[in-house]
C-alpha cells in the first residue's frame, strides 16, 4: 500500500497546462554562466511581481458585477461604468499576466511527442523556434500595439459602445506592455534553453546570435521604416522567400491551405501554441495580401479580446471553481452520500458520479475533480473490495462532467466563437450532461446488479446509526431540498414575483428556515422513535451550500437577471462567502486562488486572442470561402457532412486539448456549417460531448494519469480499460444528441422561445 495522498500538495486546476514549472522563481542551475545567471533571475522575477500584482486586477472585476447587479435588481440603478470597468481590467489581467504565465510554463502546448524527447532535444527545439517564431512575432507585436496605444493616449480616444464612453488608452497600453514582458521572459527562456542544451551546443547557439540579430533588424527595419532599407516590407521577403521555394504563383486561397498544414506541424512539434499562430499569421498573411493590413488584423484582435465583456466571465468562473474546490466541500459531500447509500451494491459508484455531476456545475475543472475523486473514492472502493477498473472507469468519466455542465468554461469561450449567445449554450448543456451521468451510473448499476462481486455493500460496522425509519429519513431530506430548488428556480423565473413584497426572496428562505426548525424539533422530540441521523446534516452542508450558489450564478444568467458575466461574479463572490463559513478563507488561500486563476485565464484568453488574429488572416485570404463551395460541391448531405467533422475532431482530440480545436479548428468549419444550415447551438453541444472523450481515449487521455498520480496501486492498464468503457458510453450518448436534436435544444426553446 502506497503512502496517503495529501490533497494539500496536488495543484490540478491547471488541466490543460503542458508544463507546469515547480520550483522557486530565480532559481538558476549553479553550473550556468554567471551572467546568464543573473540576467535570468532579474527577468524571472521581474515577471513574477507582475504577475503577483495583475492576478489583484480580479478583485475589482468580482466586486463591480455584484454591485451592478444589486444596484439594478435591488435599487433599479443601473450604473455607468461597472461594463467598461469589468471587462478592461479583465482584459488587463491576462495580457499583462502573459510574461508571469511564460515564466512559469502554462502556456498551452501539445506536448504527446514533445514529452518523450530527451531534455537536450527539447531545449534545441524550443530554442530554434523561439529565434524562428517568437521573437520576430512579439517584436512585430510590440512596436504594433505601442502605435496604436499611443494614438489612443495622443487622441484620447474612447469607447463608442458604452454610455460612460470610457478612455481606451489606460486599456490598451497594457498591450505593448504585456507583449514586452514576453520578450523579457523570451530572453529568459532561450537562456534557459541554451544551458539545457549542452556547453557544446549552447556555443554553437550563442555563436550564430549576432548573425541572428541582424536579420532581425533587417526585417523589422523593411517593415516599419522601409525608407531606410527598401526592400519592399515583410510581405516581399515571404514572396522571395516562396520565390525561392518555387511556391510564388500560389493564390491566397491555397497560401491558407499551406498555412494550415505548417500550423498543424508547428503544434505537433510542441511549441507554445499562442506564439505559434501569432507568427504564422504574420507571415502568411504579410505573403498573401501584404503586411501593413496584418499588423491592423493584429492590434484589433488583441483589442477585441480584451474588451469582450463575455470572455470577462472566465476569470470569474475559473476563481470560482478553484475556491469551492479548495475549501473541501467535495469531500464532504462524498462522505455524506457513501454513507447514505451503504446499503446499496455499487454505492460509491453512485456516490463518485452523484458528486462529481454536482462539482461539474460547482468546479468545472475535470483534473481537480479527477484528483479529488481518487483521493476520496479509492481507498475506501480498495478496501470494500471494487472492481479496479470500473473504479477507474467512473471517476474519471464523472471528472469528465466539468467540461459539458454549465457553467462550463470551454462553452464560455465557444459562444463567441460560433456567435451563439452563451445562454444558449448554457441552455443547452443541461439535458446532455444530466443524460450523461443517468447513463454512466446505469451502467454501474447494471454491471454491479450482473456481478454483485463488482460493487459489495459497505460492512455493516460502516453503515451508519439510523432510526428504524431510514427511507422515511431519506425520503423527508431529499423531499424538502428539492421543493428548495424548486423554489429558488421559480423565484429566478419570476415566477413568486408579486406575490407579495419581496416573495421571490421570502418564500425560498422562508422553506429553508422550516426545513431547519422541524429538524430541529424531530431531532429532540423523536416522535415514534423517528430522527434524522447525523449523516443528514453533513449530505445537507455538501449539497446545498455549493448547489445553491451554482443554482443561483447559473439561474440568473439563463433566466436573464445577469448577464454571463454578472453571473460569474456573483459565483465568484458567494464561493467566497462559502469559503469563509466553512473557515477555509485565509489570505494566502485567497492570494494561491488568484494566482492558480490568472495562469488559466492567460492560458485561455492569450489563446483567444491569437487564434482570433490567426483566424482572421486565414478568412481574408478566402479558404473558408473556397473550402465551403469544394464541400458543397460534393452534394454530400447535412448528415454526412457531420458524421465526418465529428470523426475529424473526435481524432483530434486525442492528441490535442478542447482549447485549440475550439479555437482553431472549429472557425474553419462555420462557413459551410452556415451554408448547410445547421443549428450551432446543437453543433456547439456535439463539439462538447464530443471534446469529453478526449479526457478518455487513451493513450493520451490526461485523466488517467491525474488518477494514477494519487492512485499509484492501481494499474495503468486497468485504469484505460476502465476509461474505455465509458467512453463507449460517452460515444453512445453522443449519438444520442446527433440522432436527436431536441435532447439539446428542448430547454433553450422552452426558456427563450423557438
Amino acid at each position: 500500500m502506497s503512502d496517503p495522498v495529501d490533497p494539500n500538495e496536488l495543484d490540478a486546476t491547471d488541466e490543460l497546462i503542458a508544463e507546469r514549472r515547480s520550483g522557486s522563481v530565480g532559481d538558476t542551475p549553479e553550473d550556468m554562466r554567471p551572467w546568464m545567471r543573473t540576467l535570468v533571475w532579474a527577468i524571472d522575477i521581474t515577471n513574477l511581481r507582475v504577475g503577483q500584482v495583475a492576478c489583484l486586477f480580479l478583485i475589482p472585476v468580482v466586486f463591480t458585477m455584484v454591485f451592478e447587479v444589486v444596484a439594478r435588481k435591488l435599487f433599479v440603478a443601473p450604473t455607468l461604468w461597472a461594463y467598461d470597468v469589468s471587462r478592461m481590467f479583465a482584459g488587463a489581467l491576462f495580457m499583462l499576466g502573459a510574461g508571469y504565465a511564460l515564466m512559469r510554463g502554462v502556456h498551452i502546448r501539445a506536448d504527446f511527442l514533445y514529452r518523450n524527447w530527451s531534455r537536450r532535444t527539447q531545449a534545441t527545439v524550443d530554442a530554434g523556434l523561439f529565434l524562428a517564431l517568437y521573437f520576430p512575432a512579439m517584436l512585430f507585436f510590440f512596436w504594433i500595439s505601442s502605435e496604436y496605444t499611443l494614438k489612443a493616449w495622443v487622441n484620447w480616444e474612447r469607447s463608442m459602445d458604452t454610455t460612460m464612453m470610457a478612455p481606451l488608452a489606460p486599456a490598451r497600453t497594457a498591450m505593448p506592455l504585456g507583449a514586452f514582458l514576453l520578450i523579457l521572459q523570451g530572453i529568459s527562456e532561450i537562456l534557459k534553453c541554451f544551458h539545457a542544451m549542452g556547453r557544446k551546443r549552447g556555443r554553437r547557439f550563442l555563436m550564430f546570435m549576432p548573425v541572428y540579430l541582424v536579420v532581425l533588424a533587417v526585417i523589422f527595419a523593411s517593415a516599419f521604416f522601409p525608407s531606410l532599407i527598401p526592400m519592399g516590407g515583410t510581405g516581399a521577403l515571404f514572396s522571395a522567400l516562396a520565390d525561392a521555394l518555387g511556391i510564388d504563383a500560389l493564390a491566397p486561397e491555397w497560401i491558407g491551405i499551406l498555412m494550415i498544414a505548417v500550423m498543424l506541424f508547428a503544434i505537433f512539434v510542441g511549441f507554445p501554441i499562442s506564439f505559434t499562430l501569432i507568427f504564422l499569421g504574420f507571415a502568411f498573411g504579410s505573403w498573401g495580401f501584404g503586411a501593413k493590413l496584418v499588423f491592423y488584423l493584429q492590434t484589433l484582435q488583441f483589442n477585441n479580446v480584451m474588451l469582450e465583456q463575455t470572455l470577462a466571465a472566465v476569470p470569474l468562473f475559473v476563481f470560482m471553481g478553484i475556491l469551492m474546490e479548495q475549501a473541501g466541500l467535495m469531500e464532504r459531500l462524498f462522505a455524506a452520500v457513501q454513507l447514505m447509500l451503504s446499503r446499496t451494491r455499487g454505492a460509491l459508484y453512485l456516490a463518485v458520479l452523484f458528486v462529481s455531476t454536482i462539482f461539474a456545475a460547482a468546479t468545472g475543472i475535470v483534473g481537480a475533480s479527477v484528483t479529488i475523486l481518487g483521493i476520496m473514492a479509492a481507498r475506501t472502493m480498495n478496501k470494500s473490495g471494487y472492481n479496479v477498473q470500473l473504479a477507474a472507469g467512473t471517476i474519471t468519466a464523472g471528472g469528465t462532467l466539468g467540461i459539458l455542465i454549465p457553467p462550463s468554461i470551454m462553452l464560455v469561450v465557444m459562444g463567441p466563437v460560433l456567435e451563439v449567445p452563451v445562454t444558449d449554450l448554457f441552455a443547452a448543456a443541461i439535458v446532455p450532461g444530466i443524460m450523461l451521468a443517468t447513463l454512466y451510473a446505469g451502467y454501474a448499476m447494471v454491471r454491479c446488479w450482473l456481478n454483485p462481486e463488482l460493487g459489495p455493500i459497505l460492512p455493516v460496522e460502516e453503515q451508519p446509526k439510523t432510526s428504524p425509519y431510514y427511507w422515511l429519513e431519506a425520503v423527508t431530506v431529499i423531499g424538502s431540498i428539492l421543493v428548495f430548488f424548486a423554489l429558488v428556480v421559480l423565484a429566478l423565473a419570476g415566477s413568486l414575483t408579486g406575490l407579495f413584497p419581496l416573495s421571490w426572496a421570502v418564500l425560498p428562505l422562508g422553506w429553508m428556515a422550516v426545513m431547519y426548525l422541524g429538524a430541529r424539533w424531530i431531532r429532540s422530540a423523536q416522535p415514534a422513535g423517528f430522527y434524522f441521523s447525523d449523516l443528514w446534516y453533513e449530505f445537507f452542508m455538501g449539497l446545498v451550500p455549493p448547489s445553491a450558489l451554482v443554482a443561483f450564478a447559473l439561474g440568473s444568467i439563463l433566466f436573464g437577471w445577469a448577464t454571463p458575466t454578472e453571473g460569474a461574479g456573483c459565483g465568484a463572490f458567494g464561493a467566497l462567502l462559502l469559503s469563509l463559513a466553512y473557515r477555509k478563507l485565509t489570505l494566502k488561500f485567497f492570494y494561491s486562488a488568484l494566482i492558480k486563476t490568472l495562469e488559466i485565464t492567460v492560458l485561455i484568453l492569450f489563446l483567444v486572442a491569437a487564434s482570433n488574429f490567426f483566424g482572421a488572416v486565414f478568412s481574408r485570404l478566402g479558404t473558408p470561402t473556397m473550402l465551403t463551395e469544394a464541400l458543397l460541391v460534393w452534394d454530400l448531405s447535412e448528415t454526412l457532412v457531420l458524421i465526418i467533422i465529428m470523426a475529424l475532431i473526435f481524432l483530434l482530440g486525442w492528441p490535442l486539448e478542447w482549447v485549440p480545436i475550439v479555437l482553431i479548428i472549429i472557425p474553419i468549419l462555420i462557413p459551410a456549417l452556415d451554408k448547410l444550415g445547421v443549428n450551432l447551438t446543437w453543433f456547439g453541444i456535439l463539439v462538447a460531448v464530443n471534446l469529453q472523450t478526449a479526457w478518455l481515449s487513451p493513450p493520451v487521455a490526461l485523466s488517467a494519469y491525474f488518477l494514477k498520480g494519487v492512485v499509484p496501486e492501481w494499474d495503468l492498464k486497468d485504469i484505460y480499460y476502465g476509461m474505455m468503457q465509458f467512453m463507449v458510453i460517452q460515444l453512445i450518448g453522443l449519438a444520442l444528441v446527433f440522432t436527436f436534436p431536441q435532447i439539446a435544444l428542448w430547454l433553450p426553446t422552452l426558456v427563450y422561445g423557438p
